[in-house]
């Protein structure tokens, strides 16, 4: 049975939302329950954050209100619940009547248009228009039968939608048409009838639909990628023994067993053994974190070399893994979704436009009834004239077009943009916040600094400590054996070898034993390190660098111990970060560096990159807060980020914009993708988003304008179908020439 806490909240499923007024006719409805406080509707993961003042109302009155507004709702689980599958029966049934009116549309459109084309002649047969009829209809009465069963239910609930207008424009040309073939089928009515522009306008709408549709199905998918972190199971231990448990039946209390290579099910507090814990999963920070009893691990995170137990001192959904998936579903839910100015302005304009074309049709008449004469004929024209040259075919295709050409150069250019609402994000935003690793950085750890110090040369210090560290799964080892291949250096094999987590590693190569690792582990051997080792210590800590030892130890464990040299691991700045940091300030634009790295390292990167504002040290969990901290002071936020902990951040932002090159979940979280994982992208695809989205406001605004100039003048009789027809694709083709010039929009480099 359901059950909800006084002042919480209840997550529902929505099904059957289409588009930004579906959203505010379900919002509506929610509201319109005595209990709730506030509804927040997200359509790409067709879910409704249902939030209570105090006592919640039964789950019966938010499903019944729901469904009221034409929608069906059922509850989810928890917050955290994976969604739905994507609806491929959906996208199967758009896709199959977008092949099916394309298909029927080409050879009417051809026949219509050759004509008008320099020195082509008219193409005309007997029973032409009525050849035109039978290939219209099924392109309006089944491909279209989307568009007008929604614009059937939002009649029937006394509003109105861009369902509304494309059934309408859709449906007067048809109709008109069809009236005009079927009076006399074996004559061809040429410029009469309009088959070519009601069939062009279902499949261009259709293409759109469909992906809108594909662009939801991705959306839902990044939850359950962030669900496919947590492992299945977990080995705890009962009586002295491991037993392997469903992840689900771990209780707070149990003590869990971690052997190298696994990730970690449940959150909890390290009571034996040692390991290095790779934590990108949640920091996107490159280098793992030494595990001593005492210390905090996490869910979803990957165990590396060794071994160790630790007590669940959080699980299900307490876990932080969980609760990032939480903060991705609230983010995204409560973010106020996008209104097209289409459909704001559809609910006025459509009905304003009935009235007028009835208004005109009943004068007319009145009229002709007034002077003797026939007062049918100029009554249907005005009415029908009023209806066609108002026929949103320009209004209909001036967002579409924008979008697909303008993602389409995206694309080319290696920047995927998920539609208008990335677009119209992009035209505000302000200021820029730039996650650090993986972003301005590689986000892999790279040596950077050879410096011998014992007698050996550069090659020499590399191939020693590389050949002892092949052993080792640490990635700072792996660093040293990339830099080792590249200088196409042959590697010793280890005699001996032992890694000691949080420390380094000890091994011998040819009878001698060497020490490999960080300034803890040479004063536990014993080792005297002189002033101007500890300042080149010093120095590579403040630069951002991570510093590796490397000694001899003379004879036994203990010995007198020697520096050799030392190396310098960092994660290097990508090729373009400058560049890219230095055109956004250009732009007018903020930019701020936020990262769960340490603040020295953080302002070292920050300097070198020409960012004043750094924002270090911070929580997965934060980063989305430290978003929302920057919104409240009235500023347009745009995140970049790459990884599983910018998922959230990302969502919360007006814009999110991921690097092509991190997690899935954080490029399902986005905006807008940057294929090429290159920071200059990040440029490009503001000022594409914004050059697209000031081409879709020139679409709408010639497109409204079209309409007001045309309708009076249809409604005074001025003008007569044929012109009126002519008019309506001189509208459209002004909109798609426009839409087009964005095919040549070029990178900023």
């Amino acid at each position: 049975m359901y059950r909800a806490s006084p002042g919480g909240s209840q997550t529902l499923i929505v099904k059957g939302m289409h588009c930004a007024s579906c959203v505010a006719r379900v919002e509506q409805a929610l509201k319109s329950v005595p209990g709730v406080a506030d509804a927040s509707v997200n359509l790409a993961l067709g879910r409704a954050e249902v939030r209570f003042a105090d006592k919640p109302p039964p789950l019966e009155q938010l499903t019944a209100a729901v469904a009221r507004a034409g929608y069906a709702a059922t509850p989810a689980a928890q917050p955290s619940q994976e969604p739905s599958p994507p609806a491929d029966r959906l996208l199967a049934s758009l896709q199959r009547r977008f092949v099916v009116s394309l298909i029927l549309t080409l050879p009417v459109f051809v026949i219509s248009m050759l004509h008008m084309l320099p020195g082509m002649p008219e193409i005309t047969f007997p029973s032409r228009d009525l050849v035109f009829l039978v290939l219209a209809t099924p392109v309006q009465f089944w491909a279209g039968w989307p568009f007008l069963s929604g614009a059937f239910r939002v009649l029937l609930r006394g509003s109105a939608d861009m369902n509304t207008l494309i059934a309408l424009g859709t449906l007067s040309a048809y109709g008109y048409s069809a009236v005009v073939t079927l009076a006399h089928p074996d004559t061809s009515h040429g410029e009469h009838v309009w088959f070519e522009a009601q069939m062009v306008i279902i499949t261009l709408v259709l293409a759109g639909r469909l992906l809108e549709e594909r662009a939801k199905a991705r959306a839902s998918q990044a939850i359950r990628g962030l669900m496919a972190m947590q492992p299945p199971t977990a080995r705890i231990v009962r009586n002295g023994s491991e037993v392997e448990i469903p992840v689900e039946s771990v209780v707070v209390g149990d003590i869990v067993s971690i052997r190298p290579g696994e990730r970690i099910p449940t959150d909890g507090i390290v009571l034996e053994g040692q390991s290095a814990v790779d934590e990108s999963l949640l920091t996107g920070e490159p280098m793992p974190v030494t595990k001593r009893p005492g210390d905090a691990v996490f869910g979803g995170t990957l165990n590396t070399t060794g071994a160790f137990r630790f007590r669940a001192e959080r699980v299900g959904r307490e876990t932080l893994l969980v609760q990032i998936i939480t903060l991705v579903h609230q983010a995204q839910t409560t973010k106020a979704p996008v209104e097209r100015l289409a459909d704001r302005v559809s609910a006025v304009f459509v009905p304003v436009v009935v009235v007028i074309a009835t208004a005109a049709g009943l004068a007319w008449f009145a009229y002709g009834q007034w002077q003797n004469s026939s007062a049918l004929e100029p009554a249907l024209r005005a009415f029908v004239t009023t209806l066609i040259i108002a026929c949103p075919c320009a209004l209909g295709l001036a967002t579409p077009t924008a979008i697909l050409v303008g993602t389409g150069r995206g694309a080319q250019l290696g920047i995927l943009i998920r539609g208008g609402e990335a677009l119209e994000a992009a035209g505000r935003i302000d200021l820029v916040l730039l996650d650090k690793t993986g972003t301005l950085t590689v986000g892999r750890p790279t040596v950077v600094a050879v410096v011998p110090l014992g007698g050996l040369s550069g090659s020499e210090l590399l191939r020693l400590a590389a050949s002892i560290e092949q052993r080792s799964e640490h990635p700072l080892a792996s660093a040293l054996g990339e830099r080792a291949r590249s200088e196409q250096l042959v590697l010793d094999s280890p005699e001996e070898f032992e890694a000691l987590p949080g420390l380094g590693v000890v091994g011998s190569v040819h009878g001698r034993r060497y020490a490999i690792g960080n300034i803890g582990l040479m004063d536990q051997r014993g080792a005297n390190l002189e002033p101007s080792v500890r300042q080149l210590l010093e120095q590579f800590a403040a630069d951002g660098r991570t510093p590796i030892l490397v000694a001899e130890e003379a004879g036994t464990p203990g010995s007198r111990i020697t520096i050799l040299g030392v190396l310098a691991v960092a994660d290097p700045i990508r090729e373009g970060s400058r560049e890219a940091v230095a055109a956004l300030q250009a732009m007018g634009l903020e930019v701020w560096m936020v990262t769960g790295d340490h603040i020295q390292t953080a302002q070292a990167v920050a300097e070198r990159l020409g960012i004043a504002k750094v924002i270090a040290e911070v929580l997965p969990t934060r980063k989305a807060e430290v978003v929302r901290q920057i919104q409240d002071t009235g500023k347009k936020v745009a995140m970049v980020g790459d990884g599983l902990n910018d998922a959230p951040a990302l969502a919360q932002a007006d814009l999110g914009i991921a690097i092509g090159a991190g997690a899935d979940v954080a490029l399902e979280a986005s905006d807008i993708t940057l294929v090429r994982s290159d920071p200059r992208d990040i440029v490009t695809a503001i000022r594409l988003a914004r050059h697209t989205l000031r081409t879709i406001r020139q679409n709408l605004f010639f497109a409204f304008v079209y309409n007001c100039l045309a309708i009076p003048l249809a409604a005074a009789n001025l003008v007569n179908p044929m012109i009126g027809s002519a008019a309506m694709a001189l509208s459209s083709v002004s909109v798609v020439s426009n839409s087009l010039r964005l095919r040549h929009f070029g990178e900023t480099r």
